[in-house]
């Protein structure tokens, strides 16, 4: 049985992560895509089902798997069990996205596998027994997908899953049903947002058998514009299908953004320039700053940034501060939980202001 890694500095302190980044295709609105495939193993109860001994079983099972999936993925998995990682570990590696809350609820048998570009992720004994997760900067879902079927072919290859020749894979949820397989793209709407037509995108992205979401917030209230778009259905369609469904979506999403944007520079130039300039001046020179304040703020100077109205930095600051901010990344900077709420702030403006200046634009020289 592979050994658990070594809890290294670079997992958890790392503040980026190679699949966000501004040099991707579609980047100045796409952040991310994500391929997700639920599978299941014969004859052993879905994770909810199974008891102590048959979760045990599962990561066996999956455990001599490892080297055929690190061959096909050609990449260096780390072995993380969560009940030997802190609370603040855990929460970290869910801010980053590289596991989910379901993975945590019961550490016990719960282990993910991580590439160690954190391009893949691999959960065992989630809500199934495994979910493969394959991350790309910007809207790149082809290549995402190719991965995870390789990873894929790699584990049925080695391992008897549960297949219906009629239903498919087998799933936990009836909605994983048939492909298994859950494509999500993560957009920055702000021009939608702004011209009050996010509404009319996500009642026609349901129409179109398609989630769209906000990333943080809820229903209420959206912070920091970023919303997830991901399939409904898998049953009764092919993974190309899917695939080329939600890219269609996903482009159209683009063009009305970049639309939403021109109308403002058009008739709201002063207003956006005025408020894209207040959220600088704020970041940059802020001295407490809280998680709601980073996404609200670097929202619109990302977008300033975008629109070419900043060029004093540059878009690659963006994940760094994404990640930067979150309460999780700054205890594990400071080596402790037991931060007040003004110490956190005053860190992550601090965090923020380095992040600023480390990532001029072309219109400043770095110093």
């Amino acid at each position: 049985m592979p050994q658990d890694n070594t809890v290294t500095q670079d997992v958890f302190h790392a503040n980026r992560l190679p699949w966000l980044t501004s040099q991707a295709p579609e980047s100045d609105v796409v952040l991310s895509s994500r391929i997700r495939l639920a599978r299941n193993f014969r004859k052993i109860p879905f994770p909810n089902r199974a008891d102590f001994e048959q979760l045990a079983a599962v990561l066996q099972l999956t455990d001599g798997a490892i080297p055929a999936v690190a061959a096909a993925a050609h990449r260096h998995f780390g072995r993380y069990a969560m009940d030997k990682l802190t609370k603040l570990q855990r929460e970290v590696l869910v801010d980053k996205r590289l596991i989910t809350e379901n993975l945590v609820k019961n550490p016990q048998d719960r282990v993910a596998f991580l590439a160690d570009d954190a391009s893949v992720s691999l959960l065992v004994n989630e809500e199934d027994h495994l979910r493969i997760q394959c991350m790309r900067a910007g809207l790149d879902l082809e290549q995402a997908y190719a991965l995870a079927s390789a990873i894929d072919d790699a584990i049925e290859g080695q391992l008897d899953l549960a297949f219906d020749e009629k239903m498919g894979y087998l799933t936990s949820c009836p909605t994983n049903l048939g492909t298994g397989l859950r494509a999500s793209v993560v957009l920055h709407l702000p021009g939608l947002v702004y011209t009050r037509n996010i509404s009319n995108i996500i009642n026609i992205s349901q129409q179109l058998g398609l989630s769209l979401r906000a990333l943080y917030g809820d229903d209420k209230e959206v912070v920091g514009n970023l919303f997830q778009v991901s399939n409904q259905l898998t049953l009764g369609f092919s993974e190309e299908e899917i695939i080329d469904n939600l890219k269609s979506a996903v482009t159209e999403i683009i063009a009305h953004e970049r639309r939403a944007r021109k109308a403002l520079s058009l008739y709201m130039k002063e207003h956006l320039e005025d408020g894209i300039w207040r959220a600088y001046g704020t970041l940059r020179y802020a001295r407490l700053l809280t998680e709601k304040e980073v996404l609200t703020f670097f929202s619109k100077v990302r977008l300033g940034i975008d629109m070419c109205l900043i060029k004093e930095i540059s878009a690659d600051c963006y994940p760094e501060i994404l990640i930067g901010s979150r309460t999780s990344w700054l205890e594990i900077l400071a080596g402790t939980e037991n931060m007040s709420s003004g110490e956190l702030d005053k860190l992550r403006a601090e965090t923020v202001r380095r992040a600023l200046a480390a990532h001029p634009g072309e219109g400043r020289q770095q110093a």
